[in-house]
């Protein structure tokens, strides 16, 4: 009986043991939405060249949403050039499923297809008191290969009501690039923020703030940007149902007045 009290205290301890490890795990975090790098540009494409625009330049018809097109295209077009990558590896890991790494560090690891190229995707996110820190490693294969590269990290609340990005050019040139700063209010996103921070370049401290309002134009850019001139602001606010709007901008347009567009992109007297 001696013999057997020993065996059935070190099983129950062991049971207890590896009970207790198995609760340390807790959960995974929260992933960021997918929104907190992406601003919509649905409402302006535009077939014209981003950013040729002349201080003081006025066309006709759609003269108005032409020229909110063009300069929110600067901002669409380093997204979907220069980051598009990184952008859309994160994008899939809401599809993965994380594994347990270390005490409140998960990772996300799987391969993502963009543009007939493959890539390694490695996102991690480790649990702090009130945030958590995220960082996407992304290695290329094929005839596009490159070693696994840090191209963003950031952090979040744990609540997830905002976080910030920062995400790095590329493999060839590591240096930040782009800071989007995010905020989320009930189960959409409020506020999106990128701000151009690579340093020695013109454009430098140039950005654009995409929001959702309660208005009747419920959306908004609020843009500074370098336009190869000088930094200019810019105003841009539309309905995202209707479509139609309005623009904003002293250096380009003359006065200090709203500028408007109808559901047909046409130029309307605002009222």
């Amino acid at each position: 009986m001696k013999k057997i009290f020993p065996l059935v205290l070190i099983v129950l301890l062991s049971t207890g043991f590896f009970t207790g490890c198995k609760k340390d795990k807790g959960q995974p975090p929260v992933l960021p939405p997918q929104e907190s790098m992406a601003i919509d540009f649905s409402n302006f494409v535009s077939a014209s060249k981003s950013g040729e625009l002349i201080p003081g330049q006025k066309g006709t018809q759609n003269s108005n949403w032409q020229f909110a097109a063009t300069v929110a295209g600067v901002w669409r077009l380093i997204i979907n050039t220069t980051l598009a990558v990184p952008v859309a590896a994160f994008n899939a890991a809401i599809n993965q499923t994380p594994v347990f790494v270390s005490t409140k560090l998960w990772q996300w690891s799987y391969t993502v297809t963009i543009a007939n190229t493959t890539y390694k995707a490695r996102l991690t996110g480790q649990i702090e008191s009130t945030d958590v820190q995220w960082k996407m490693y992304i290695t290329g294969e094929g005839a596009n290969a490159f070693a696994e590269f840090l191209w963003f990290e950031g952090t979040s609340k744990t609540d997830g009501t905002g976080g910030q990005w920062i995400l790095y050019q590329d493999p060839l040139s590591p240096v930040a690039f782009l800071q989007i700063d995010w905020t989320k209010t009930g189960t959409t996103v409020g506020t999106v923020k990128y701000t151009y921070v690579k340093t020695g370049d013109a454009f430098n401290s140039s950005y654009i703030t995409y929001g959702l309002t309660s208005n009747v134009l419920n959306a908004y850019y609020t843009i500074h940007y370098y336009n190869s001139v000088k930094f200019s602001d810019v105003n841009i606010e539309w309905n995202t149902t209707t479509h139609d709007g309005h623009v904003k901008s002293v250096d380009y347009l003359g006065d200090s007045n709203w500028y408007c567009w109808d559901s047909n992109k046409v130029n309307t007297i605002c009222q």
